[in-house]
């Protein structure tokens, strides 16, 4: 394994707990320091939020995305302290996408940490609570999804929005246009059609007004070219171009994940291990159902890091 294929991914929505990086930060202060940077940036305590909850607050989606971006971004900082590797490309899933362009030297960090709580805000109030829904089907391929999706519309939205891995699909939109969609995939063969604890339907067509005010706020946030290339979640490709990467942003917020396809572009770009900086495991369990060729592994603890570092090493 050398440093050439190696490419770093970012969570999104989805990996926050309480207690998260408590192990790591007894031991190392640059967690607790990057903390400390988010919460004057935020101007509340966002450690005592990631350590002691409540659950239902760090569950809102605008509490929700400077946790996990900070989580990553004190990661990425504490592996860039204890190692002088840097992975050639990185990737982010959804809100994952900012943690990469920061961590990129792309973005400001606590610029950025305001921007994805004021992203948050967006997504919940572009469609009033209960309106919207999103559900994982499992076991069903791609085109049926999509078909059913189709057939369960009518004069309301209903799309896959999450293109996970093989077989895992999240799809979203009005809440009985999804309750049909999940239908229809069971009549297909789904094993399961999974309602999602969340309240909007991300990455739809409704998200558009979402990404109109959020197009606004990027307007005074220095954008740069990344120092590293990163994969974007709208087309799957690298973008080095600061305007073309606010746009790219912009339309992420209503466009789909297809996270199968970044993956793949990692992978043809030359990654053979992809390392999940951020809290939880859920991208390196997905990388396994993508591409059994790739390794996946996670920055969760000093071990963790210190391992993958030696065997970079060498």
């Amino acid at each position: 394994m050398t440093a050439e294929t190696v490419a770093f991914v970012f969570p999104g929505q989805g990996s926050q707990s309480i207690g998260m990086l408590a192990d790591v930060a007894a031991t190392e202060s640059l967690i607790i320091d990057t903390f400390a940077e988010a919460s004057d940036a935020l101007g509340y305590d966002l450690w005592a939020l990631a350590q002691n909850g409540p659950e239902e607050q760090q569950n809102l989606t605008e509490n929700t995305q400077p946790l996990i971006l900070t989580a990553s971004v004190a990661l990425w900082r504490l592996w860039c302290r204890r190692s002088e590797v840097r992975p050639a490309q990185m990737a982010g899933h959804s809100l994952g996408e900012f943690s990469a362009l920061v961590c990129a030297d792309a973005l400001p960090f606590a610029d950025t940490v305001n921007l994805v709580r004021q992203r948050g805000r967006f997504m919940q109030s572009a469609v009033p609570v209960g309106v919207g829904a999103m559900a994982a089907i499992i076991g069903l391929d791609d085109e049926q999804i999509n078909n059913a999706c189709e057939q369960a519309a009518g004069n309301e939205v209903v799309a896959a929005v999450n293109y996970n891995s093989p077989g895992q699909v999240v799809i979203a939109g009005h809440a009985a246009a999804v309750q049909r969609a999940g239908d229809l995939c069971k009549e297909f063969g789904a094993k399961r059609a999974m309602p999602l604890p969340v309240s909007a339907p991300f990455h739809t067509a409704l998200m558009r007004p979402a990404g109109e005010q959020l197009a606004e706020v990027l307007k005074d946030i220095r954008v740069q070219t990344p120092s590293v290339p990163v994969i974007h979640n709208v087309h799957a490709k690298a973008e080095s171009v600061p305007e073309k990467i606010r746009e790219l942003l912009v339309q992420q917020i209503s466009s789909p994940v297809p996270w199968v396809g970044c993956v793949e572009a990692l992978s043809r770009n030359g990654a053979e291990h992809l390392v999940e900086c951020g809290p939880g495991k859920v991208l390196t369990g997905l990388t396994r159902r993508i591409n059994k060729s790739l390794q996946g592994s996670s920055l969760q603890t000093l071990d963790n890091i210190d391992s993958l570092n030696a065997a970079l090493s060498t």
